[in-house]
């Protein structure tokens, strides 16, 4: 698949502005600042998710998995180091934080975290588009990357979005990412769909 440079760029704004809406929005629920930026968006197939640098400097890993369902299907994946999760939820939630384990009401925060971001992420790119998708409960899931996704070899999916994350709070700085996995076939239609954007009269 040819992803110009100018693709991945209109992508990294698009994620830009939905990552804007989602600090806003964390900031109303939480009242703490919070500055989300994405400086970094690359596009993987599948397989090569699980040696992808950024994802690979940690063992164990916490992430929410929205599944989307429309004219192109698959899930949304914020995901961080496990240390990273705690400190973000200690930083919003005021809680200080021991142990990285996270229990059940510190995994509904970033139950929630997740759900926002995914969500003004995915809109961000379908509001562009003209489109619209079905979006599942968000779901907590810990572990490696395989036990998070599954194998590399997938039969479902076959490419990746992936885009960088600094979630920054007051003088904290938290990197995560946001992966947008797509089942075969359908990254085609939302790339079609942004060069079709991107090619009309402004």
């Amino acid at each position: 698949m040819n992803v110009t440079e100018d693709l991945v760029d209109a992508i990294r704004e698009l994620i830009n502005i939905g990552v804007g809406k989602a600090a806003g929005l964390l900031h109303e629920m939480t009242g703490t600042h919070i500055r989300l930026t994405v400086p970094e968006v690359r596009v993987l197939q599948y397989a090569d998710l699980f040696t992808e640098r950024t994802l690979t400097g940690s063992t164990r890993l916490s992430a929410v998995v929205l599944h989307f369902t429309g004219p192109f299907s698959g899930m949304s994946v914020l995901v961080f180091p496990e240390e990273s999760a705690a400190i973000l939820i200690a930083a919003l939630t005021g809680e200080r934080i021991d142990e990285p384990d996270l229990d059940a009401l510190r995994i509904e925060t970033l139950n929630e975290v997740g759900n926002i971001v995914n969500n003004a992420v995915m809109g961000s790119l379908t509001n562009v588009i003209g489109e619209r998708l079905t979006y599942s409960l968000p779901e907590y899931r810990e572990g490696s990357l395989p036990d998070i996704l599954g194998k590399p070899e997938s039969a479902l999916y076959d490419w990746v979005i992936v885009a960088v994350s600094k979630f920054t709070l007051e003088d904290l700085h938290v990197t995560g990412n946001i992966l947008m996995i797509f089942e075969i076939g359908t990254l085609h239609v939302l790339l079609e769909k942004i060069e079709a954007v991107m090619g009309s009269p402004q």
